[in-house]
């Protein structure tokens, strides 16, 4: 199976791309790499001052080819599959930023 791998620094970045909008959430990752609708993957991410990475399965939920009307950067955004431990981690890092009106990678 093949591993993405995102390292998120700070929360402005994480906040843009996170997908809450998935059933499970789920994270945009910038890629240039080509992947399936459907596509079954192993995550292992790593949100803003935590000590050591998550892995959680992932399929892919989104695309964004290169070159989008949008001018936002290509890459693929995976629902999270069976991982609430780390959507309810990134719900609280986030927090009120989760109402925001500012622009994300996906919507």
């Amino acid at each position: 199976m093949q591993e993405l791998l995102a390292d998120f620094e700070d929360l402005d970045e994480l906040y843009r791309c996170y997908m809450p909008f998935l059933k499970s959430g789920g994270i945009f990752i910038k890629s240039n790499a080509h992947f399936d609708m459907g596509q079954e993957l192993k995550l292992r991410v790593t949100l803003p001052d935590a000590l050591e990475a998550d892995e959680v399965d992932v399929v892919v939920a989104w695309l964004t080819p290169q070159g989008a009307q949008n001018s936002n950067p290509s890459g693929v955004g995976v629902a999270f599959v069976d991982a609430p431990a780390l959507n309810d981690k990134i719900n609280k890092l986030l927090g009120a930023t989760l109402h925001s009106d500012k622009p994300t990678y996906t919507m």
